[in-house]
């Protein structure tokens, strides 16, 4: 069954070279228009690149092999509208093409990072990064063209504007490309999204060349440069190549050039009115909006870090610093006075066995609140599991003694716990910080010796 999917995708593959081929050798026969050639095949292999990159292997990021597959099959949609109203009435609405074509870029740019970087949780911040990419390098572009190339091109600033945007996505495309695959090394099908997406850009400056002056017409044979530039795309997805682990900073970094330009331009346009065309605002107002977005969303994901880092921090059960909170507090009274306390609760077990799980946790929270009390402002009580305590104090040696008591006395007096008063007793090992990295194992051993004794507290003596 596997084998025979395989070879129905690689005749797949095999049916969109066939077609390319057949396409070029139309044209070289015969270069006038025809709807069998141009609209038909010409299309159809743009759609069969889609499905070429849709059912890539699994090995393939999905949001990569979707996005991909997305774009092209956009890219062959526009292509359909602007091949039917040239062919067909009544006509498409004819800004469905650019709609198609506009959306290519940013799927385009998202799919090829995904696609040429090491597999990782999509995020959000993500998908912000790549459409305010796509925006403000569109805003800076436009707004150093837009003006000479409305002398050159017919219509009006929006028509002339999306002319120029295309050719612009294509080298930001290009440049994250040629970034990632000096990366890589060279990896295989790096290597073949660069020469997809050059071969791709180097179609859309010649047409843009071509209509500057006047001198495209409908269906050339350099035409077949976009689908050569789609069908590689689509098979780049099925070679295995290298993983760079730097897309982070290199989207990073665009981002905020994009976000400055942005800025910079409406700043200009301010200052000077009518400076610009509207066209080129437009994108920049987008990047500007997008980028306070953006600063919302990493506040938020920053705010949530920050809870989880603490609540990583927190016993669940008491609300007292747990064991990796405490143990990192250790390290910080390295060559600082304080005083180690190790707790372990007498007649614990008893407790829990006689009464349940349920009043074992509830007497737990109490002996807690009864230790918070006592414990002084600026010392550290953690609950290091089960009915083990954990506190450290900085300062003399006395407000260590001090401490020790002061505790041991929270449990002189019983507790209520389902309507049953139960008493348990306390066990401390203290040991006064030299320096040592043997602090736990100094106050482990002193507890035990106290719990020997029958409980209190024992100071651990070399």
């Amino acid at each position: 069954m596997v084998i025979g999917t395989a070879r129905s995708y690689l005749k797949l593959r095999a049916c969109v070279l066939l077609l390319l081929f057949t396409h070029l050798l139309i044209r070289v026969i015969s270069p006038d228009p025809s709807i069998f050639a141009d609209f038909y095949i010409y299309n159809a292999i743009a759609l069969l690149a889609a499905a070429v990159a849709f059912f890539a292997p699994p090995f393939n990021d999905h949001l990569a092999r979707l996005a991909l597959s997305t774009a092209l099959l956009l890219w062959a949609i526009g292509s359909i509208a602007t091949a039917w109203n040239d062919f067909y009435a009544p006509t498409i609405w004819p800004n469905l093409s650019d709609l198609c074509y506009i959306f290519f870029y940013p799927l385009m740019l998202f799919g090829l990072i995904r696609a040429l970087t090491a597999h990782r949780k999509f995020h959000a911040m993500e998908l912000l990064d790549v459409v305010i990419i796509t925006f403000g390098f569109s805003t800076l572009i436009a707004a150093l063209l837009l003006k000479s190339a409305m002398a050159h091109f017919v219509g009006s600033s929006t028509t002339v504007f999306l002319s120029i945007v295309y050719p612009i996505g294509d080298v930001v495309l290009l440049s994250i490309a040629l970034i990632i695959v000096l990366v890589q090394r060279r990896a295989p099908r790096s290597l073949l999204f660069l020469l997809a997406i050059a071969i791709f850009t180097a179609t859309d400056l010649f047409f843009l060349y071509k209509s500057a002056t006047s001198g495209y017409t409908f269906a050339q044979l350099t035409d077949d440069g976009w689908l050569i530039g789609l069908i590689l795309i689509a098979e780049a997805l099925w070679h295995h190549g290298g993983e760079a682990e730097v897309s982070e900073k290199i989207i990073s970094a665009s981002t905020t050039i994009a976000m400055i330009f942005s800025g910079a331009i409406l700043t200009i346009s301010a200052l000077k009115r009518n400076y610009l065309p509207d066209a080129a605002l437009i994108p920049a107002i987008a990047t500007v909006a997008l980028a306070v977005v953006r600063m919302a969303v990493a506040l938020r994901d920053a705010r949530s870090a920050s809870t989880n880092l603490e609540l990583s921090r927190i016993d669940e059960l008491t609300g007292l610093a747990n064991r990796r909170r405490f143990m990192a507090e250790i390290e910080l009274l390295a060559g600082n006075p304080g005083t180690l306390l190790l707790l372990d609760l007498d007649g614990f077990k008893t407790v829990n066995d006689t009464l349940g799980h349920e009043a074992g946790d509830e007497l737990l929270r109490q002996i807690s609140l009864r230790f918070s009390r006592v414990v002084p402002h600026g010392a550290l009580l953690a609950r290091l599991g089960g009915d083990e305590f954990g506190v450290i104090i900085p300062g003399s040696a006395r407000q260590g003694v001090e401490v020790a008591m002061a505790i041991s006395s929270t449990v002189s007096y019983p507790f209520v716990v389902d309507g049953h008063e139960v008493t348990v007793g306390v066990s401390i090992g203290r040991v006064i910080n030299d320096g040592s990295k043997e602090l736990m194992r100094r106050a482990d051993t002193a507890m035990y010796e106290a719990k020997r004794a029958g409980g209190g507290s024992v100071l651990w003596q070399p």
